[in-house]
């Protein structure tokens, strides 16, 4: 179930020692982080090509699962600076994005920066901050800057936030709203560890200090970001980019959502697999890299109807019965 590379078309053959290069790099960048973070590759996959794919990924899971050694592991693996917010309902906006502050001695304003001007930056418990902060913080995540004091400041690049949600516990929370979940280019579980990761978690942790904090790193932002803009050259084959209207058309008529796919999560989807595809070497996106990464990219755009949730419909079960019912391109039809 492939779709077939176009032969002969120059600037997809151009591409392939790239798409070689790029490859190597994010072994290497994944393998890095995976001593610091044991039996967690596909996640560790999965917020790379995030990374890379200049993308944003809400994590919903329990606390205690190493969210915030992955975060850390994964800025220290590009050369990057990690940072760490706990959203709380008193946490201002300031809080997240800077404050212009008096400097008597030179009598002006100066802007200091707040953690939002990391490369990576966990937004935990993003849901118990009020609507106001969330919002300075989406608005930052989707502009990559903060203006302040009617001065823009540029945020860093590469910029990733990981937020993350509590599943269980909902007392004191603000939902998220469908139109900022919809800025989150993906949303995934980390998960218990096996037994035999957990034990090795045990033997490599210390009282003072954790694996993620000795890293060293294999990559730069600035190969990040070459590996970021060298994704408009992975190719996607007519009949390919057809195939992830279809599934978003089938979401938006799919009789148990209110809310279907919006045209910024086909263009997230499109993204994300073109870095799976440069991933894995190849210059050229395939019908399994939309399959792969699609449960991950469009559950949490959906809003499924009352009724369906009452039956115990979830946005996965709908979008894996889409992905199974869907008719997938053919090898070489375009």
């Amino acid at each position: 179930m492939t779709t077939d590379q176009p032969a002969g078309d120059p600037d997809t053959e151009g591409s392939c020692g790239a798409s070689t290069n790029f490859a190597a790099d994010f072994s290497s960048l994944t393998a890095n982080i995976a001593t610091a973070i044991k039996g967690k590759s596909a996640v560790i996959q999965l917020m790379a090509l995030a990374l890379i794919a200049d993308g944003h990924v809400l994590v919903e899971d329990v606390p205690g699962v190493g969210k915030t050694s992955l975060g850390k592991a994964l800025a220290r693996s590009v050369e990057g600076r990690f940072g760490r917010v706990q959203f709380t309902p008193d946490l201002l906006p300031t809080d997240v994005t800077g404050v212009s502050v008096w400097n008597r001695g030179s009598a002006t304003f100066e802007f200091r920066p707040g953690p939002v001007f990391s490369n990576v930056l966990l937004a935990d418990e993003i849901n118990r901050a009020s609507p106001k902060t969330q919002s300075a913080l989406l608005e930052a995540m989707a502009e990559r800057q903060v203006t302040s004091d009617g001065v823009t400041h540029q945020l860093a690049s590469p910029f990733m936030v990981i937020a993350t949600q509590n599943p269980i516990e909902h007392e004191g929370t603000y939902v998220l709203p469908e139109a900022q979940l919809d800025r989150f280019l993906m949303c995934l579980e980390i998960g218990y560890p096996d037994r035999a990761a957990e034990l090795e978690i045990l033997e490599s942790h210390s009282d003072t200090s954790e694996p993620a904090d000795h890293l060293r790193p294999v990559l730069t932002s600035a190969q990040i970001n070459a590996m970021s803009t060298s994704l408009e050259r992975i190719y996607l084959a007519p009949a390919l980019q057809n195939y992830l209207l279809d599934l978003a058309d089938a979401t938006r008529r799919h009789p148990a959502l209110s809310l279907g796919m919006s045209p910024r999560g086909v263009l997230a989807l499109q993204r994300i697999v073109r870095a799976h595809a440069a991933a894995e070497g190849r210059a050229y996106a395939t019908p399994d890299d939309v399959k792969k990464l699609a449960r991950y990219v469009i559950p949490h755009r959906l809003l499924v109807t009352p009724e369906s949730r009452m039956r115990g419909t979830r946005p996965i079960d709908i979008v894996t019965e889409i992905l199974d019912g869907v008719p997938v391109p053919r090898p070489g039809g375009g």
